[in-house]
């Protein structure tokens, strides 16, 4: 049995195709679709007309890539560049009608509790209690637990794209206020659930996103081609060093340093700073870089609780009005 997902995102959309028998998904093809939708579409704007057609022929490809392989038809979500758009409804039916994709947006906490699954089953029970960063392109995913799904998870809008729209542009590198301004506003957003975590006390950290597999790789971390298995830890004060010299370089240059792609250097500052702030509000000192995550997570959801489940979410994410700017937001994970 194959089954495939489709993550759409703020620069790429992403397709796994997974063989899921024996309750474990693993991969038999990826494949990604370039959108940029961060460099057109700031936090809360409408996403255009010429954005949503490229979107739209992106999930149209992944469908017919998965369906190649022998999966049957997608589970296709899109994060918090689509979430918040105003125009987030019309984009869904357009995929849905054009392509037959059921394309959905997940809230940030469910967001946060299926990375939280896919680093646990990659981590193992001998992890313990576990804490959980994923820094996205509009939103920062924390969570923390002790089983198979978190305790506590948090959404806030600290993604590294729509942080370096609020903070870091037009500057070209950035002064050092905005730089300050910018570690202002993310102690300010991180404070409740940085004490929450400090409180639990985690004997296990990890972080997902590609964000900081290139933050990882930046601070010397074994590259993707040693394969997943390779242990990348990344430690706080080589992220703090890190961030001295992305924010030397003007966006263009930092796609020269080691890990850094040239689609996501103007953000891999913004990232570097958030990543490095949450690490030391929570008391983190290092992190493993862990390969599994949503999209790992949204499978293992799916072989275990069934299709049903997922038929739930893609109807309540059409049901739901318009959306909030994306508030700090603590909750409890029951599911």
């Amino acid at each position: 049995m194959r089954t495939s997902v489709v993550d759409v995102g703020s620069n790429t959309v992403r397709l796994m195709v997974a063989d899921a028998e024996g309750g474990v998904p693993l991969p038999v093809h990826t494949a990604k679709w370039r959108l940029r939708l961060s460099e057109q579409v700031r936090p809360g704007d409408r996403i255009p007309e010429e954005a949503v057609e490229r979107l739209v022929g992106a999930v149209a490809e992944a469908s017919a890539t998965a369906s190649r392989w022998g999966a049957s038809g997608p589970l296709a979500f899109a994060t918090a560049v689509v979430r918040g758009a105003p125009n987030r409804l019309e984009v869904l039916r357009a995929v849905r009608t054009r392509t037959g994709v059921a394309l959905c947006t997940l809230p940030g906490e469910v967001e946060a509790e299926l990375t939280f699954l896919g680093a646990r089953r990659w981590m193992g029970w001998r992890s313990g209690p576990l804490a959980l960063l994923d820094i996205g392109g509009g939103s920062l995913e924390v969570a923390f637990g002790r089983g198979r799904l978190p305790d506590f998870v948090a959404s806030l809008p600290l993604g590294a794209g729509r942080l370096t729209h609020q903070f870091l542009t037009p500057e070209d590198p950035p002064s050092p206020e905005r730089l300050k301004a910018l570690r202002r506003e993310v102690r300010h957003q991180l404070r409740d659930a940085a004490a929450r975590i400090r409180w639990e006390g985690p004997r296990t950290a990890v972080a997902t996103s590609r964000t900081f597999q290139q933050l990882g790789r930046l601070c010397g971390a074994a590259p993707g081609r040693y394969g997943p298995f390779v242990e990348r830890p990344l430690r706080r004060a080589d992220l703090r060093e890190a961030i001295d010299r992305l924010a030397a370089l003007p966006a263009a240059a930092r796609a020269a340093l080691p890990g850094i792609s040239a689609p996501r250097a103007a953000q891999s500052l913004a990232g570097a700073v958030v990543a490095h702030t949450a690490m030391k509000l929570t008391g983190i000192s290092a992190v493993t870089i862990c390969p599994w995550a949503i999209r790992e997570g949204v499978l293992l959801r799916h072989i275990e609780d069934g299709p049903g489940w997922w038929a739930e979410m893609s109807r309540r994410s059409e049901e739901v009005g318009p959306p909030d700017p994306l508030p700090l937001c603590v909750a409890t994970a029951t599911n």
